[in-house]
Protein backbone atom coordinates (compact mmCIF):
# COMPACT_ATOMS: atom_id res chain seq x y z
CA UNK A 1 0.00 0.00 0.00
CA UNK A 2 3.13 2.43 0.54
CA UNK A 3 3.82 1.85 -2.80
CA UNK A 4 0.73 2.70 -4.42
CA UNK A 5 0.67 5.94 -1.90
CA UNK A 6 3.94 7.02 -3.49
CA UNK A 7 2.52 6.21 -6.72
CA UNK A 8 -0.30 8.87 -6.25
CA UNK A 9 1.82 11.27 -4.50
CA UNK A 10 4.40 11.52 -7.61
CA UNK A 11 1.24 11.83 -10.19
CA UNK A 12 -0.61 14.49 -7.88
CA UNK A 13 2.70 16.54 -8.00
CA UNK A 14 3.20 16.26 -11.84
CA UNK A 15 -0.79 17.26 -12.17
CA UNK A 16 -0.91 20.09 -9.82
CA UNK A 17 2.40 21.33 -11.37
CA UNK A 18 1.39 20.96 -15.47
CA UNK A 19 -2.17 22.06 -14.42
CA UNK A 20 -1.21 25.75 -12.98
CA UNK A 21 1.03 26.57 -15.92
CA UNK A 22 -0.60 24.56 -19.24
CA UNK A 23 -3.62 27.57 -19.22
CA UNK A 24 -0.72 30.54 -18.55
CA UNK A 25 1.47 29.03 -21.61
CA UNK A 26 -1.28 29.12 -23.84
CA UNK A 27 -2.02 32.54 -22.98
CA UNK A 28 1.66 33.81 -23.11
CA UNK A 29 2.21 31.86 -26.89
CA UNK A 30 -1.31 33.72 -27.65
CA UNK A 31 0.12 36.86 -26.55
CA UNK A 32 3.68 36.68 -27.99
CA UNK A 33 3.46 34.25 -30.80
CA UNK A 34 6.52 32.12 -29.99
CA UNK A 35 5.91 28.74 -31.41
CA UNK A 36 8.58 26.98 -29.03
CA UNK A 37 5.99 28.22 -26.08
CA UNK A 38 3.13 27.29 -27.75
CA UNK A 39 4.70 23.54 -28.10
CA UNK A 40 5.46 23.81 -23.93
CA UNK A 41 1.82 24.67 -23.50
CA UNK A 42 0.57 21.59 -25.44
CA UNK A 43 3.39 19.24 -23.69
CA UNK A 44 1.74 20.43 -20.50
CA UNK A 45 -1.76 19.58 -21.66
CA UNK A 46 -0.53 16.16 -22.92
CA UNK A 47 1.49 15.48 -19.73
CA UNK A 48 -1.77 16.59 -17.75
CA UNK A 49 -3.69 13.98 -19.71
CA UNK A 50 -1.31 11.20 -19.49
CA UNK A 51 -1.26 11.63 -15.57
CA UNK A 52 -5.03 11.42 -15.37
CA UNK A 53 -4.53 8.12 -17.04
CA UNK A 54 -2.09 6.50 -14.95
CA UNK A 55 -4.62 7.69 -11.88
CA UNK A 56 -7.13 5.68 -13.61
CA UNK A 57 -4.66 2.84 -14.20
CA UNK A 58 -3.56 2.73 -10.96
CA UNK A 59 -7.79 2.42 -9.66
CA UNK A 60 -8.18 0.10 -12.51
CA UNK A 61 -5.26 -2.26 -11.48
CA UNK A 62 -6.91 -2.34 -8.06
CA UNK A 63 -10.14 -4.55 -8.79
CA UNK A 64 -9.98 -7.88 -7.40
CA UNK A 65 -9.71 -11.19 -9.51
CA UNK A 66 -13.14 -12.43 -11.40
CA UNK A 67 -14.18 -15.12 -13.10
CA UNK A 68 -13.13 -13.34 -15.90
CA UNK A 69 -9.48 -12.23 -15.35
CA UNK A 70 -8.53 -14.53 -12.65
CA UNK A 71 -5.35 -13.24 -12.10
CA UNK A 72 -6.55 -9.89 -11.75
CA UNK A 73 -6.20 -6.55 -13.45
CA UNK A 74 -3.00 -5.38 -12.39
CA UNK A 75 -1.53 -5.28 -15.38
CA UNK A 76 -4.06 -3.07 -16.37
CA UNK A 77 -1.50 -0.23 -15.11
CA UNK A 78 1.06 -0.98 -17.50
CA UNK A 79 -1.16 -0.66 -20.36
CA UNK A 80 -1.92 2.46 -19.34
CA UNK A 81 1.93 3.24 -18.98
CA UNK A 82 2.19 2.25 -22.49
CA UNK A 83 -0.82 4.55 -23.83
CA UNK A 84 0.75 7.21 -22.36
CA UNK A 85 3.80 6.68 -24.36
CA UNK A 86 1.81 6.67 -27.84
CA UNK A 87 0.16 10.25 -26.43
CA UNK A 88 3.11 11.81 -25.73
CA UNK A 89 4.85 10.65 -28.97
CA UNK A 90 1.95 11.23 -31.52
CA UNK A 91 0.24 14.39 -29.54
CA UNK A 92 3.18 16.16 -27.75
CA UNK A 93 5.97 15.31 -30.06
CA UNK A 94 3.42 15.30 -33.57
CA UNK A 95 2.13 18.69 -32.84
CA UNK A 96 5.47 20.67 -31.33
CA UNK A 97 7.49 19.34 -34.43
CA UNK A 98 4.45 20.48 -36.72
CA UNK A 99 4.15 23.70 -35.11
CA UNK A 100 8.13 24.50 -34.93
CA UNK A 101 7.87 23.27 -38.90
CA UNK A 102 5.02 25.78 -40.23
CA UNK A 103 7.11 28.50 -37.91
CA UNK A 104 10.06 27.94 -40.28
CA UNK A 105 8.24 27.81 -43.17
CA UNK A 106 6.07 31.59 -42.26
CA UNK A 107 8.39 33.23 -39.64
CA UNK A 108 7.12 36.14 -37.95
CA UNK A 109 8.76 38.04 -34.55
CA UNK A 110 7.94 37.49 -31.17
CA UNK A 111 5.71 39.59 -29.80
CA UNK A 112 6.19 40.84 -25.78
CA UNK A 113 9.09 38.46 -25.37
CA UNK A 114 9.11 39.66 -21.53
CA UNK A 115 5.83 37.40 -21.39
CA UNK A 116 7.99 34.24 -22.31
CA UNK A 117 10.60 34.85 -19.65
CA UNK A 118 8.04 35.49 -16.80
CA UNK A 119 6.28 31.92 -17.47
CA UNK A 120 8.82 30.63 -18.56
CA UNK A 121 10.35 31.39 -15.07
CA UNK A 122 7.27 30.07 -13.00
CA UNK A 123 6.84 27.01 -14.81
CA UNK A 124 10.49 25.62 -13.95
CA UNK A 125 9.74 26.40 -10.14
CA UNK A 126 6.53 24.39 -10.23
CA UNK A 127 8.23 21.57 -13.11
CA UNK A 128 10.96 21.34 -10.28
CA UNK A 129 9.08 21.08 -7.65
CA UNK A 130 7.10 18.19 -9.36
CA UNK A 131 10.38 16.39 -10.48
CA UNK A 132 12.18 16.59 -7.16
CA UNK A 133 8.87 14.76 -5.37
CA UNK A 134 9.27 12.10 -8.42
CA UNK A 135 12.98 11.80 -7.65
CA UNK A 136 12.73 11.73 -4.29
CA UNK A 137 10.21 8.55 -4.58
CA UNK A 138 12.53 7.07 -7.12
CA UNK A 139 15.34 7.30 -4.57
CA UNK A 140 13.48 5.32 -2.24
CA UNK A 141 12.67 2.82 -4.31
CA UNK A 142 16.51 1.91 -6.31
CA UNK A 143 18.55 1.00 -3.26
CA UNK A 144 22.43 0.95 -4.41
CA UNK A 145 21.60 0.75 -8.45
CA UNK A 146 22.07 3.19 -10.63
CA UNK A 147 19.47 5.10 -11.95
CA UNK A 148 19.45 3.23 -15.02
CA UNK A 149 19.59 -0.13 -13.52
CA UNK A 150 16.99 1.01 -11.38
CA UNK A 151 14.78 2.11 -14.62
CA UNK A 152 15.32 -1.63 -16.06
CA UNK A 153 14.11 -3.24 -12.80
CA UNK A 154 11.89 -0.91 -11.77
CA UNK A 155 7.98 -2.69 -11.38
CA UNK A 156 6.10 0.46 -10.80
CA UNK A 157 5.82 2.17 -14.37
CA UNK A 158 4.17 5.21 -12.66
CA UNK A 159 7.13 6.43 -10.19
CA UNK A 160 9.52 6.35 -13.61
CA UNK A 161 6.74 7.64 -16.18
CA UNK A 162 6.58 11.13 -14.25
CA UNK A 163 9.97 10.98 -13.61
CA UNK A 164 10.16 10.91 -17.19
CA UNK A 165 7.85 13.11 -18.33
CA UNK A 166 9.32 15.84 -15.38
CA UNK A 167 13.12 15.51 -16.98
CA UNK A 168 11.86 15.80 -20.57
CA UNK A 169 9.56 18.93 -19.47
CA UNK A 170 12.48 20.89 -17.77
CA UNK A 171 14.62 19.73 -21.03
CA UNK A 172 12.04 21.55 -22.83
CA UNK A 173 11.31 24.54 -21.10
CA UNK A 174 15.31 25.02 -21.22
CA UNK A 175 15.14 24.87 -25.30
CA UNK A 176 12.28 27.14 -25.21
CA UNK A 177 13.77 29.63 -23.06
CA UNK A 178 16.95 29.23 -25.22
CA UNK A 179 15.13 29.38 -28.35
CA UNK A 180 13.06 32.41 -27.74
CA UNK A 181 16.39 34.07 -26.22
CA UNK A 182 18.58 33.58 -29.72
CA UNK A 183 15.54 34.92 -31.45
CA UNK A 184 15.04 37.95 -28.72
CA UNK A 185 18.87 38.76 -29.23
CA UNK A 186 19.46 38.04 -33.31
CA UNK A 187 16.07 39.45 -33.99
CA UNK A 188 15.44 35.82 -35.93
CA UNK A 189 12.41 33.99 -35.39
CA UNK A 190 14.28 30.77 -37.05
CA UNK A 191 15.40 30.29 -33.47
CA UNK A 192 12.19 30.21 -31.48
CA UNK A 193 11.10 27.81 -34.57
CA UNK A 194 13.62 25.31 -34.06
CA UNK A 195 13.01 25.49 -30.02
CA UNK A 196 9.84 23.91 -30.75
CA UNK A 197 11.46 21.38 -32.69
CA UNK A 198 13.68 20.25 -30.42
CA UNK A 199 11.10 19.97 -28.06
CA UNK A 200 9.03 17.81 -30.07
CA UNK A 201 12.22 15.93 -30.52
CA UNK A 202 13.01 15.36 -26.80
CA UNK A 203 9.16 14.48 -26.44
CA UNK A 204 9.69 11.80 -28.98
CA UNK A 205 12.90 10.02 -27.38
CA UNK A 206 11.51 10.15 -24.11
CA UNK A 207 8.02 8.62 -25.24
CA UNK A 208 10.35 6.00 -27.23
CA UNK A 209 12.07 5.25 -23.85
CA UNK A 210 8.87 5.25 -21.79
CA UNK A 211 7.40 2.54 -24.55
CA UNK A 212 10.47 0.47 -24.52
CA UNK A 213 10.39 -0.09 -20.41
CA UNK A 214 6.43 -0.53 -20.84
CA UNK A 215 6.84 -3.74 -23.03
CA UNK A 216 8.86 -5.19 -21.33
CA UNK A 217 6.07 -5.12 -18.14
CA UNK A 218 3.59 -5.81 -20.35
CA UNK A 219 4.63 -9.39 -21.85
CA UNK A 220 5.88 -10.60 -18.09
CA UNK A 221 9.04 -9.79 -16.39
CA UNK A 222 10.16 -11.77 -13.74
CA UNK A 223 10.90 -10.58 -10.27
CA UNK A 224 14.02 -9.64 -8.79
CA UNK A 225 17.44 -11.70 -8.51
CA UNK A 226 17.43 -10.64 -4.92
CA UNK A 227 13.47 -12.59 -4.62
CA UNK A 228 14.25 -15.25 -6.62
CA UNK A 229 17.13 -15.93 -4.37
CA UNK A 230 15.48 -15.67 -1.56
CA UNK A 231 13.26 -18.07 -2.68
CA UNK A 232 15.73 -20.32 -3.57
CA UNK A 233 16.52 -19.96 -0.01
CA UNK A 234 13.50 -20.56 1.66
CA UNK A 235 12.03 -23.66 -0.51
CA UNK A 236 15.97 -25.41 0.17
CA UNK A 237 15.54 -24.88 4.05
CA UNK A 238 12.36 -26.81 4.05
CA UNK A 239 13.56 -30.84 4.92
CA UNK A 240 12.37 -33.25 2.16
CA UNK A 241 13.46 -31.36 -0.52
CA UNK A 242 15.80 -32.67 -2.82
CA UNK A 243 16.22 -30.33 -5.39
CA UNK A 244 14.17 -27.25 -7.22
CA UNK A 245 13.80 -28.28 -10.56
CA UNK A 246 12.03 -24.88 -11.83
CA UNK A 247 11.41 -21.37 -10.41
CA UNK A 248 9.32 -19.44 -12.70
CA UNK A 249 8.09 -15.88 -11.79
CA UNK A 250 5.91 -13.18 -13.26
CA UNK A 251 5.13 -9.35 -12.48
CA UNK A 252 1.14 -8.79 -13.33
CA UNK A 253 2.07 -5.59 -11.23
CA UNK A 254 4.52 -3.66 -8.70
CA UNK A 255 3.05 -5.79 -5.80
CA UNK A 256 1.66 -8.53 -7.65
CA UNK A 257 3.86 -11.51 -8.52
CA UNK A 258 3.00 -15.42 -9.60
CA UNK A 259 5.38 -17.69 -9.22
CA UNK A 260 5.59 -21.31 -10.14
CA UNK A 261 7.69 -24.01 -8.31
CA UNK A 262 8.60 -27.59 -9.73
CA UNK A 263 10.61 -29.10 -6.69
CA UNK A 264 11.34 -32.68 -6.06
CA UNK A 265 10.89 -34.50 -3.07
CA UNK A 266 12.97 -36.92 -1.20
CA UNK A 267 11.76 -40.45 -2.06
CA UNK A 268 9.16 -42.89 0.25
CA UNK A 269 7.97 -39.27 1.77
CA UNK A 270 4.55 -39.40 2.49
CA UNK A 271 1.42 -37.53 0.40
CA UNK A 272 0.57 -35.80 3.81
CA UNK A 273 3.92 -35.03 4.00
CA UNK A 274 3.98 -33.36 1.36
CA UNK A 275 1.08 -31.68 1.32
CA UNK A 276 2.45 -30.27 5.10
CA UNK A 277 5.83 -28.75 3.63
CA UNK A 278 3.78 -27.40 -0.03
CA UNK A 279 1.60 -25.39 2.30
CA UNK A 280 4.54 -24.21 5.24
CA UNK A 281 6.73 -23.27 1.83
CA UNK A 282 3.47 -21.01 0.55
CA UNK A 283 3.33 -19.50 4.11
CA UNK A 284 6.85 -19.22 4.40
CA UNK A 285 7.42 -17.58 0.80
CA UNK A 286 4.82 -15.34 1.35
CA UNK A 287 5.32 -14.03 4.30
CA UNK A 288 9.19 -12.95 3.31
CA UNK A 289 7.61 -11.61 0.00
CA UNK A 290 4.53 -10.22 0.44
CA UNK A 291 4.16 -9.18 -2.99
CA UNK A 292 3.57 -13.07 -3.89
CA UNK A 293 0.15 -13.11 -4.33
CA UNK A 294 -0.37 -16.45 -6.14
CA UNK A 295 1.73 -19.64 -5.39
CA UNK A 296 2.06 -22.68 -7.69
CA UNK A 297 3.95 -25.80 -6.75
CA UNK A 298 4.39 -29.37 -8.23
CA UNK A 299 5.80 -32.23 -7.28
CA UNK A 300 8.12 -33.76 -9.57
CA UNK A 301 11.06 -36.01 -9.62
CA UNK A 302 13.94 -34.06 -11.42
CA UNK A 303 14.26 -37.40 -13.99
CA UNK A 304 10.74 -36.62 -15.04
CA UNK A 305 10.72 -33.12 -15.30
CA UNK A 306 13.99 -32.99 -17.49
CA UNK A 307 12.05 -35.47 -19.32
CA UNK A 308 9.32 -33.07 -20.04
CA UNK A 309 11.39 -30.75 -21.05
CA UNK A 310 13.62 -32.69 -23.86
CA UNK A 311 9.99 -33.36 -25.41
CA UNK A 312 8.96 -30.01 -25.17
CA UNK A 313 12.10 -29.10 -27.19
CA UNK A 314 12.10 -31.89 -29.46
CA UNK A 315 8.41 -31.03 -30.11
CA UNK A 316 9.35 -27.03 -30.77
CA UNK A 317 12.26 -28.57 -33.62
Amino acid sequence: MSSIHGSRKVIFAAMAGNSLIATTKFIAAGITGSSAMFSEAIHSVVDTGNQCLLLYGLKRSGKPADARHPFGYSMELYFWTFVVAILIFSLGAGLSIYEGVSKLQNPHTIQKPLVNYIVLGFAMLFEGAAWWVALHEFRKTKGALSYIKAIQRSKDPTVFTVLFEDSAAMLGLCAALIGISLAQITGNPVFDAIASIVIGVILACTAALLAYESKGLLIGEAARPRVIGSIRRIVNGHEGIISINELLTMHFGPRDILLCLSVDFVDGISASEVESTISDMEADIKSAHPEITRVFIEAQSWRGHDDNLRMKYLAEE
